[in-house]
């Protein structure tokens, strides 16, 4: 008979469950293998991503949403374009029926080819701003005030062609004729039309750009709001829970103390009834979401809960009454908000006093809020740095601070009639 190791399979001495091999495993491990020629946990990797094409491929794919961001604001550019050029066409169009100008259908057709021109150059604009999207405000505009210089110059060119080249009206045949008798060149009266129109154009397509960066820039905003407004919650909630989950730490430390000495007494069905009030307490706090709101009446039921716990700590020294007014029990509260102070009562009132103490949990509406006491007639808890961390107090104002804000806050200090209170207030929630 062996001791201390057992054959595998393969006839070789493994490690007994009592030993460490050579990667300081207890026991072996099934589908670990600690021999060098076997595959093993340790082995480095064989095949990397890179060798998978189709996860590759795959990994490599733009998401519709970044898709949609080589595009920004197309919505607002598109609706705004056509609204600015039958805006365009509307007035002109309406003009020349008032006027009466002549060669009316024949104006309308080169008008309405003249507008496609100035929508297509003006979508151009919108493509060649999209880098500068994500510059500052006065950026921003600056790039758009300077590409509307290129696109009036444009416009007007093809405003020029269609009108004075392409087909001129008898009244642009004259224009032009009178220019020639003051010894104008083609090309000087091409040139003076164009700069002269385009200085009309230009605040027309100024006029498009403006909108357009107000309007992406109010929606960048929006968007930053609504992204800061999740921020905000999130972060709240994560401090929330931070916060919340500071207590039981503290409080579990404190119980098993309490078991380890019940157990060295000999007392094990008092640490029998205690270790099953504590499970109880544990299985009812930890399964409830830590930024969720409890009727009062549950918070008394988990304080009752852990006040069993601590009178088999002190059967002679502890006394607990409960005064809350029927309306009040279903007011909404944090979770366990009188946990901390509950505690504090038990460890610096009843704990350090020879005598019996009574600690008194109380509540009363007034003025839209709702206070609730704590109080106990045992000796005050030591200052802050002197024997007393504070960190229950400041955890229950900091988490009424973090959910109410203003409407919220503490009070405490030494009663004048002997012992410690904690006040707290917060506004009257009800779930109706």
């Amino acid at each position: 008979m062996r001791v201390g190791n057992k054959m595998n399979r393969g006839g070789e001495d493994e490690p007994a469950l009592g030993e460490a091999d050579a990667h300081g495993y207890r026991r072996p491990l099934p589908g670990f293998s600690t021999n060098a020629p076997l595959p093993s946990a340790n082995d480095p990797g064989r095949q990397g991503f890179s060798s998978q094409p189709a996860l590759r491929n795959g990994m490599d794919r733009i998401p519709a949403e970044a898709e949609a961001r080589r595009l920004p604001d197309l919505g607002i550019a598109i609706k705004s374009i056509i609204a600015f050029w039958l805006l365009y066409i509307g007035l002109i169009t309406l003009r020349a029926v008032v006027l009466q100008y002549e060669n009316f259908w024949d104006m309308l057709a080169r008008r309405a080819a003249a507008t496609i021109v100035g929508a297509t150059i003006t979508f151009l604009v919108y493509l060649a701003l999209r880098p500068a999207r994500g510059a500052s405000l006065n950026t921003y505009a600056a790039v758009a005030a300077a590409l509307c210089l290129p696109a009036c110059l444009l416009f007007s060119s093809f405003n020029y062609y269609i009108f004075y080249i392409f087909a001129p009206l008898d009244s642009t045949l004259e224009e032009m004729s009178s220019m020639k008798a003051m010894q104008w060149t083609p090309l000087e009266i091409a040139l003076r039309s164009i700069a002269e129109s385009a200085l009309s154009w230009y605040f027309i397509f100024a006029a498009w750009a403006a909108f357009f960066v107000a309007s992406s820039y109010a929606r960048q905003l929006r968007a930053a709001d609504r992204r800061a407004g999740v921020l905000a919650r999130e972060a709240q909630e994560a401090q929330l829970r931070a916060l919340r989950y500071q207590i039981n730490p503290h409080f579990l430390f404190n119980t098993l103390n309490s078991l380890s000495s019940l157990i060295l007494s000999q007392r094990t069905d008092t640490a029998e009834q205690m270790l099953m009030n504590l499970s109880t307490f544990f299985r009812a706090t930890l399964s409830a979401d830590p930024t969720a709101d409890v009727p009062l009446e549950e918070e008394i039921k988990l304080q009752r809960l852990y006040l069993d716990i601590e009178q088999i700590r002190f059967p002679q020294r502890l006394t607990v009454e409960v005064n809350i007014p029927p309306p009040l029990l279903g007011a909404q509260v944090p979770i366990l908000i009188l946990q901390p102070i509950v505690e504090n009562a038990v460890k610096y009132g009843v704990a350090k006093s020879k005598k019996p103490v009574t600690i008194r949990i109380s509540a009363y509406e007034e003025a839209g809020r709702l206070h609730l006491k704590v109080k106990d007639d045992g000796d005050a808890p030591p200052p802050e740095g002197e024997g007393g961390t504070g960190v229950g107090l400041r955890n229950v104002c900091e988490r009424l601070d973090a959910r109410y804000g203003s409407r919220a806050g503490c009070l405490y200090g030494t009663d004048p009639d002997g012992g410690y209170t904690v006040h707290l207030f917060m506004p009257v929630v009800r779930d109706d």
